[in-house]
């Protein structure tokens, strides 16, 4: 498992990656996140044509029930792997 402080410091370093991720990775950058730091997804469901926040809270509602510990690793060891670690 993955401390806060190793976490926080993969959230500083997305900011400082080479390569832009695809958007897939992006997405799933964005839900481990939300889910490591607020849990189970707590909004309603965006409508109409928010195409993008429509995605963004889809990814998220797909990690339900993963607990917040879990989701904090997993983001670290994608951020790894992104930055070639």
């Amino acid at each position: 498992m993955a401390t806060q402080a190793e976490f926080e410091s993969a959230v500083e370093r997305t900011k400082t990656l080479t390569e832009r991720p695809s958007n897939d990775v992006l997405l799933q950058l964005y839900a481990l996140f939300k889910q490591a730091t607020e849990g189970d997804v707590n909004t309603e469901r965006p409508g109409g044509f928010d195409f993008k926040n429509i995605m963004k809270w889809d990814a998220w509602a797909r990690l339900k029930g993963k607990n917040q510990e879990e989701a904090r690793a997993e983001y670290v060891q994608l951020v790894n792997k992104l930055a070639g670690q």
